[in-house]
């Protein structure tokens, strides 16, 4: 393995490799087996729902015409250019920030790829409680927000010094 990746956090690149795998098997495996808007219950909260979302998180602007696909696309491309350059530049010895890079890259690849050929994101896991029901989301939605946690959780915790190292008198 060349050095720039074994001393980098591009050595956990696997995980976005793996999460745009999974990604794309499962929504294919639900577009094969599943009319669109049919819904399968598999709990009393839980059910597979296979919608298209042409907007961005929670469908936001999904009736704006279609130009949010290319702007959501954009957007996505130059976040996954951000983080392989953050990931890049993260030394060898930490470990939770670029795992959390990683599954944010995964994620965001899985859905970029469903913008740039479907022309919309598949969705298909739907939690409910009663007559509410979550808005449908897929397992890229669930490495961005899984990769978010871990970014969250390495800032609380994190030991880096912070402290000057010039004298105040």
């Amino acid at each position: 393995m060349p050095k720039f990746i074994s001393e980098s956090g591009l050595r956990f690149l696997w995980i976005s490799v793996i999460t745009v795998v999974l990604d794309l098997w499962s929504k294919y495996a639900v577009m094969d087996s599943m009319a669109l808007y049919e819904s399968v219950q598999l709990a009393p909260f839980f059910n597979f729902t296979y919608v298209h979302n042409y907007g961005a998180a929670f469908s936001f602007l999904h009736d704006s015409g279609g130009w949010q696909r290319w702007f959501f696309t954009a957007i996505a491309v130059a976040v996954c250019s951000v983080i392989l350059w953050w990931l890049k530049q993260t030394p060898k010895q930490h470990k939770l920030l670029p795992v959390a890079f990683s599954f944010i890259l995964g994620g965001a690849l899985g859905n970029v790829y469903d913008r740039i050929v479907h022309g919309y994101v598949i969705d298909f896991l739907d939690f409910y409680v009663n007559d509410w029901h979550w808005p449908a989301f897929n397992l890229a939605d669930s490495a961005i927000f899984i990769g978010a946690a871990l970014l969250i959780w390495d800032m609380l915790t994190s030991k880096e010094d912070n402290t000057s190292t010039s004298s105040a008198n």
